[in-house]
């Protein structure tokens, strides 16, 4: 299965999207992260991944005679190439982008169902923008690797001193 195929299964970007913040998750624990999903079904899509590296085992003890892992995000492994980009069709494209976008309507309805009808996005600094800048492709490169400079610090951050695991989801398009 190309890499491609693998991660844009809306279950299997779920999965992946929980391990994101370098975090170790057991299945157990995955399952209390996407309570949706059934058991079966959330052990054959981590065993897929798994099988195809995306996912690491870095533990492993005996609970009532059963082997509990836990893994944790190939973070390498769990992106998209060039190559793999390249090689897709625009219906792939397509279908990627419709999954990404169905992935952050589906975040935002658990924030909200989550909010018990209340949501206070100014204190969980919540934000959905859109800017329009005139740059030129060499200009626009600078500005990706910039935005990849602010957010690497942080994204080696661990858990604790009052950090919230966030997410920071970006998409870039020509407007023309």
């Amino acid at each position: 299965m190309a890499t491609a195929d693998l991660l844009l299964h809306p279950v299997r970007l779920r999965i992946v999207q929980a391990f994101l913040g370098d975090r170790a998750l057991t299945t157990a624990q995955l399952g209390a992260e996407v309570p949706d999903v059934p058991a079966a079904s959330l052990y054959r899509h981590v065993g897929l991944l798994a099988e195809a590296g995306v996912l690491a085992v870095v533990g492993e003890r005996r609970v009532r005679g059963a082997a509990e892992r836990t893994y944790r995000l190939d973070l390498a492994a769990a992106s998209v190439g060039a190559e793999d980009m390249a090689s897709m069709t625009v219906e792939d494209h397509r279908r990627a982008f419709r999954t990404f976008v169905a992935m952050l309507l589906a975040d935002f309805d658990r924030y909200l169902e989550r909010s018990g009808g209340w949501p206070d996005p100014a204190r969980d600094r919540i934000g959905y923008r859109q800017a329009a800048v005139w740059v030129t492709d060499e200009e626009f490169d600078a500005l990706a690797a910039d935005l990849v400079e602010v957010l690497r610090p942080r994204m080696e951050h661990r858990p604790g001193g009052g950090r919230r695991r966030r997410l920071v989801s970006t998409v870039h398009l020509p407007a023309d």
